[in-house]
């Protein structure tokens, strides 16, 4: 059981059976909270190309 209630803190709605029919919803109240972004950790994950912000050919007139 303690699986559930795990799953449930980690943002899961874990929905128990009985027969076949749902009879109870377990769910955190609070979705833990994640981790804050590490500076850099997306380094080389990002492209542009070069002519980026350059005008759209619709609009260089």
């Amino acid at each position: 059981m303690n699986d559930l209630v795990e799953a449930a803190i980690d943002g899961e709605e874990v929905i128990l059976l009985v027969d076949n029919l749902p009879i109870a919803k377990i769910m955190s109240l609070e979705v833990r909270k994640r981790r804050p972004a590490k500076a850099g950790s997306a380094k080389g994950l990002v492209w542009m190309s070069e002519d980026f912000d350059e005008p759209l050919a619709e609009f260089r007139d």
